[in-house]
């Protein structure tokens, strides 16, 4: 039989089911504890994602409907493998891994900031990542110390 007449997956469908890996980054996996529960049931919630598309009869479908659970659930598997749960901090002394931090801008601005793991930041939630330039910068600091972020000055008023 002629190749011609043979059902051949397109390179659209093809591209839709090897989705690239969601990029993993090279820093520490530093956690809150509340942080790998969220990794865990991102996990859980890729995984069962991932089962439903067992039941899909066409092939096709079924792959291209398990591509995203499928990369999503490898990332998460490498993201709970490799977390480091980091303790809250004992002082607020200074800014360690786990402070939330209010400072004022030069502009009149207040903004209060939790420094987390790079998977449970959300600035528009109150929290950024400790690899973040900010949070690098207040990394040790304490109140009342006043840096410089691009050309603006910020005053640390507290830390909890």
């Amino acid at each position: 039989m002629s190749v011609a007449f043979t059902k051949e997956e397109s390179s659209e469908t093809a591209a839709e089911t090897l989705l690239p890996d969601r990029p993993v980054s090279s820093h520490p996996n530093l956690v809150t504890a509340a942080g790998l529960e969220a990794l865990e049931r991102l996990l859980q919630q890729a995984r069962a994602a991932y089962d439903a598309t067992s039941t899909i009869e066409d092939v096709n479908e079924r792959r291209r409907q398990a591509a995203t659970p499928l990369r999503d659930l490898r990332y998460y598997a490498a993201r709970v493998r490799t977390a480091q749960v980091v303790s809250a901090p004992t002082s607020s002394d200074t800014v360690a891994f786990g402070s939330t931090v209010t400072f004022s801008r030069d502009d009149g601005r207040v903004q209060t900031y939790r420094i987390v793991g790079e998977d449970e930041a959300d600035p528009k939630a109150g929290s950024i990542s400790y690899v973040s330039p900010v949070a690098h910068l207040l990394m040790g600091k304490a109140v009342g110390d006043v840096l410089e972020v691009a050309g603006r000055e910020l005053e640390i008023t507290a830390i909890a």
